[in-house]
């Protein structure tokens, strides 16, 4: 492979990653991801020591140590386009001489546990609960331009999916991607639920919400609900995992996402209240990774 030219890994004039403003020494192996910035402080509020902090537009980061051990926490904003640019950015940073702009030899995995919030579409979802994402569904088609989305994707679901739904042709084709293995052993709790997440492109429509424009599928949530793939059931809406999942894949990384439920599109609840829950997880999710 060639390397790539200064329009296609772009640095800032001291060596920074063009949207992330970080340094390859900046960022941890295991790494937080958030889409809200004021989330990484309280992510951040559980370090032992603040190593360092950056920001550039949405993507802000703190590095630090809990309980010795190294840790980043960083903003990616909302949805899978920007998810595309921080998993990206983060490869290059560790992947890549960036003096030389050459592929390193000896390659470097990063661990990227995502701690989101999400609405559920199964009646037993709770407002309230968490739920670890096993698998990801992604209606956005950002994985699909990129070669090789096969050999990380279940073809035989995506296109049993497409058929039983009566996929609009004018929709980007799903891609669906399984979360990290060693991620979910480390961070799973019994308390939660873990499930098949679809990662939409937008927060209205494309989640088959209706305030005052129509969507193309009427049924599409009743569909979702009741849709069944070899006794898997679909169980959430968020926007970011797809992209998550698949991309680490690609690059070698490992991925897992937790939300906590706070709404309900079958029962249309929804918990106003839900922040102490996420700061809850939070330190679950640090004291797992530091077992």
């Amino acid at each position: 492979m060639e390397k790539p030219e200064k329009s296609e890994l772009i640095l800032n004039p001291d060596g920074s990653i063009y949207h992330l403003h970080l340094l390859p020494n900046d960022i941890a192996t295991d790494i937080i991801l958030v889409g809200d910035q004021g989330r990484v402080e309280v992510v951040a509020s559980f370090f032992d020591k603040i190593e360092l902090t950056k920001s550039n537009r949405e993507f802000y980061t703190v590095t630090g140590t809990y309980k010795n051990k190294r840790i980043t926490v960083l903003s990616t904003g909302i949805g899978t386009d920007n998810i595309d640019i921080v998993i990206n950015e983060l490869d290059a940073l560790v992947n890549f001489d960036l003096e030389t702009r050459t592929i390193k030899t000896e390659k470097r995995k990063l661990n990227f546990v995502r701690i989101g919030t999400s609405g559920g579409l199964q009646n037993e979802l709770i407002a309230g609960s968490v739920l670890v994402s096993k698998t990801s569904i992604g209606f956005d088609g950002l994985l699909n331009f990129y070669a090789d989305r096969d050999k990380i994707c279940d073809n035989e679901f995506e296109q049993d999916l497409m058929q039983k739904l009566n996929w609009n042709k004018r929709l980007a084709n799903t891609y669906i991607v399984d979360s990290s293995s060693e991620l979910f052993n480390k961070i799973y709790d019994k308390s939660y639920f873990q499930g098949v997440t679809i990662s939409s492109p937008g927060f209205y429509g494309p989640q088959g919400r209706i305030l005052r424009l129509n969507i193309v599928d009427n049924e599409i949530n009743d569909k979702i609900t009741n849709y069944n793939f070899n006794g898997r059931k679909i169980t959430n809406y968020e926007m970011e995992s797809s992209a998550l999942y698949g991309l680490s894949k690609l690059l070698g990384h490992e991925a897992l996402t937790l939300c906590v439920i706070i709404a309900n599109r079958v029962n249309k609840t929804f918990l106003n209240d839900y922040k102490p829950i996420v700061k809850k997880l939070i330190k679950e999710v640090l004291d797992n990774l530091t077992k």
